[in-house]
């Protein structure tokens, strides 16, 4: 028997020249799935940041119809194969070739941006459906087709270093490896892993630019895709990285001294100088949670502005009528959300002004505040419920909004379902207006049944909610829109912005609010009294509701399809209708602004 210490020595084997061989021919496998993870990482947050860059040249189009191909998965669109086809086929065919092109490709991360701000000058001839998909094509698909060339070749170089299997059947699963079917195998896992990725950042990266915005410019779109460029060179050999570099010089110079969209000191001179040409001019701007948010001021006719991506939340005329107390909107469907005090039933008969200071009012929706700031006016207790901070701040800084109210910022669909649990708060508000608009296009999410009934739990059995609805009334959403209001509601009154088009149209777009209320008693309007007009010349004409749009407008032709809106259950269809109307949108604010405007936004 051998001593006890000899024993102990036996159980753990010596440390030998093989074992830390073996040891360090581990960290070539530890140093790829390193750089795998990375690299699907930056690929995915930059296909991402170049996705919300396309929003304020093209709304809501982009993320609803043009690249949800790209969010991975065989259910969204079979063109997401192509890419893995293209880089399986370089591989076959052109195996020495994209060897090179692959340890270089972070060089076009950097160009990336500046081809996006060259594109963005032929938006208004490539239209919001084409617009999108060619600026994404030739920018964002490249750089992630070759980052999946990268790790393509990188692991297929890793395999002779295998240490799992020897002799015969190392050299089968290289030459599988090598083959058509293997590269296809690999690189479809790899784009799925990058799909996943993408759709994990696709509703957090917007908040983390909300927590950054304002913060450095790095954080903005533009800065974030160079800053991704700029890991990827970390990607490759210190000689190749220098080499990256002074390519990427002359990207980086246009990025610094002549592309506006980059939110530096310099670069908003050269926006201002480009709009001032056009006869506007840029007040502020800042990167949010619900997009590009900037307040711009139109020279020649003397009115404001607030941009949301591609849309307009309001505008207001900067010179105040003799005897107002606040600016002229531009746009008068907000004042017509304010006829929720004139309501009038046979049974309560005329509310009088007076009686306003006693009632409570739920804004879902701020935009410029039109709408609330005529409620605080009045005495009415208003609260206001607005998911972007950015909005919020800029309608009390830049426009009419009072601080002198109670502000909820957050996502709506949680604080009204949090307020609807709240037994205290049912039955609660004598007032509800509801005007959402973002990007282009309304959130479907909040004319769901779910959460149209969440706002009915708060509303006070005699009080009234208007709805605003902006789109195309010819569309299925609209039809969709106004039943699930309706199966909610037992009495409800339509209107429409402008008079009904005597002859057919293609498109019927214009904003339409629905006035409904939980009792089936009819309802009217009191004619307005000189106190409700705030001496105001605009809402002398356009207080009162007008162009009552007719029961049987939406059981009529084409429009009689429609569904009711659920949460998470969301036709294609009414997807594919959303896509339309926000392309209908998209070509109405083109007539608004120039397209120099929304281009250099």
């Amino acid at each position: 028997m051998p001593p006890r210490g000899q024993r102990a020595n036996a159980r753990a084997p010596p440390l030998t020249q093989n074992n830390n061989a073996q040891r360090r021919t581990l960290w070539p496998y530890v140093r790829l799935l390193l750089t795998t993870l990375a690299t699907l990482s930056l690929a995915a947050v930059s296909a991402e940041v170049s996705k919300l860059s396309l929003t304020p040249v093209y709304g809501s189009i982009p993320p609803i119809a043009s690249l949800d191909w790209l969010r991975g998965g065989l259910e969204h669109d079979q063109r997401y194969i192509a890419m893995i086809i293209s880089v399986s086929l370089a591989k076959m065919f052109f195996s020495k070739r994209t060897v090179g092109l692959s340890k270089h490709f972070a060089i076009w991360g950097f160009f990336v941006p500046s081809m996006q701000s060259g594109l963005y000058s032929v938006s208004g001839r490539l239209g919001p459906i084409w617009g999108p998909r060619t600026t994404y094509l030739l920018t964002s698909v490249p750089l992630s087709c070759l980052s999946l060339l990268h790790l393509v070749n990188l692991i297929a170089e890793a395999f002779p270093l295998a240490i799992f299997v020897e002799g015969a059947a190392t050299r089968s699963l290289i030459e599988f490896c090598s083959s058509g079917l293997g590269t296809l195998l690999l690189t479809g896992t790899l784009y799925h892993f990058l799909a996943r990725i993408k759709t994990y950042l696709e509703n957090r990266l917007p908040l983390f630019m909300m927590l950054t915005s304002g913060t450095h410019a790095i954080f903005s779109r533009f800065g974030l895709q160079t800053v991704m460029a700029l890991l990827y060179t970390q990607l490759g050999a210190s000689l190749e990285r220098f080499k990256l570099v002074l390519t990427a010089i002359l990207p980086l110079l246009h990025l610094a001294f002549v592309c506006p969209h980059l939110p530096l000191p310099y670069n908003t001179d050269v926006l201002n100088s480009t709009l001032r040409a056009e006869g506007y001019s840029l007040v502020a701007r800042q990167e949010s949670l619900t997009g590009y948010i900037s307040v711009l001021d139109n020279i020649n006719a003397g009115y404001r502005v607030m941009r949301c991506d591609h849309s307009l939340l309001g505008g207001e005329y900067l010179n105040r009528p003799r005897g107002s107390k606040y600016n002229e909107p531009v746009y008068t469907i907000f004042l017509t959300l304010e006829a929720v005090r004139l309501l009038q039933t046979k049974s309560s008969g005329s509310q009088q002004v007076a009686t306003s200071k006693q009632r409570h009012a739920l804004v879902i929706g701020v935009g410029i505040g039109t709408a609330p700031a005529a409620l605080i006016a009045h005495g009415v207790h208003t609260t206001t419920v607005e998911i972007d901070r950015v909005v919020h701040d800029f309608a009390t800084k830049y426009f009419d909004l009072p601080r002198n109210h109670t502000s909820v910022i957050g996502d709506a669909t949680k604080v009204v379902g949090d307020m609807q649990k709240a037994k205290e708060m049912r039955n609660t508000y004598d007032y509800i207006i509801h005007d959402v608009f973002t990007g282009g296009a309304e959130p479907i999410n909040l004319f769901t049944r779910e959460f149209i009934m969440g706002l009915s739990d708060l509303l006070r059995p005699d009080g009234i909610i208007a709805i605003n609805y902006a789109g195309d009334l010819l569309l299925p959403i609209a039809t969709s829109v106004v039943r699930t209001v309706e199966s909610i509601f037992p009495k409800c009154r339509l209107y429409r912005e402008s008079p009904l088009p005597k002859a057919p149209e293609a498109m019927d777009y214009t904003n339409m609010v629905m006035f409904c209320r939980k009792s089936p008693e009819a309802f009217t309007f009191r004619d307005p009294v000189e106190a409700d007009f705030l001496g105001s010349p605009a809402r002398r004409q356009h207080l009162k509701p007008q162009h009552e749009i007719p029961a049987s407008y939406f059981k009529a032709g084409r429009r009689q399809k429609g569904e009711i809106l659920r949460r998470g259950h969301i036709s294609r269809e009414m997807q594919k209708s959303t896509m339309a109307s926000a392309a209908g949108h998209w070509y109405l604010m083109r007539t608004v602004l120039p397209d120099v405007v929304w281009e250099n936004w």
